[in-house]
């Protein structure tokens, strides 16, 4: 029985070396979600794969498979966009290679997510144009948290609905996915505090046209908070901190 064949853009998210010449790519595809496939010949092979399964690469990849739900062939390759100017830049690279693991963390093997893909496609766009690293990260957490049914609750406690710019102490409970005013806090001590200011900056990040997203900066204080809120709340919802914060953190002097 002849396999199907499928022809879709994607981006790499890991590989791991197999046998002497091949390779076991997990790709995140716009048409078939999270697709893991063998590159026979890839260790090899620089014409048909060239620079195409490289970490964080956007490449057209051309794929057989009996069915859903076994691995895929991965026929061929072809980069769309290696992001040399990502490459360039270690602290471009480790940012890139983070935004990579959380669309892996957070997305499911066969569930499409074009919007999940764009998303990752516009994001890694601003890094390669030279957007700020850190409003990057953020924003892009942000949204992605959105896509995957975690949007955490900033306009108003999540309690006793008080919008956040009423709310003279406002903490950011990851339990309950938002923030709670200190009337409501009930002795609590869980609570990340986050000013009015950095929830405001948030929020116009949340929904404004990416290409406008450069005009955005966020003042050292919101990235200090939104930095050690966002963290704390991935941790929470994934049980484990992501492997590559811990290099990102080493390489920009944070950690």
């Amino acid at each position: 029985m002849k396999r199907p064949s499928h022809k879709t853009p994607a981006f790499v998210l890991h590989f791991l070396n197999y046998g002497e010449s091949d390779r076991i790519v997990t790709f995140f595809t716009r048409e078939f979600g999270k697709l893991k496939g063998i590159a026979k010949g890839a260790r090899r092979s620089r014409k048909r794969f060239c620079n195409a399964i490289e970490p964080f690469s956007h490449s057209t990849v051309l794929f057989s498979r009996r069915d859903e739900n076994s691995l895929a062939i991965i026929e061929g390759c072809d980069v769309i966009n290696h992001y040399p100017q990502i490459r360039a830049d270690l602290g471009r690279t480790m940012t890139a290679s983070y935004l990579i693991e959380l669309a892996d963390r957070f997305t499911a093997e066969g569930k499409r997510s074009s919007a999940t893909f764009h998303l990752l496609d516009n994001f890694l766009g601003l890094l390669e144009r030279g957007n700020g690293l850190e409003e990057t990260t953020r924003f892009f957490e942000l949204r992605l948290l959105k896509l995957s049914g975690y949007d955490p609750v900033l306009e108003r406690c999540i309690l006793c609905n008080t919008p956040f710019d009423k709310i003279d102490t406002a903490l950011f409970d990851a339990a309950r996915g938002g923030i709670r005013c200190s009337q409501c806090d009930m002795g609590n001590q869980n609570g990340i505090p986050i000013s009015a200011g950095t929830i405001k900056t948030l929020l116009m990040g949340k929904n404004i046209e990416t290409d406008r997203m450069p005009r955005l900066i966020l003042s050292d204080n919101a990235l200090r908070e939104s930095r050690q809120i966002f963290r704390h709340f991935i941790h929470y919802i994934l049980g484990k901190e992501p492997k590559s914060l811990r290099v990102l953190d080493e390489i920009s002097g944070m950690g």
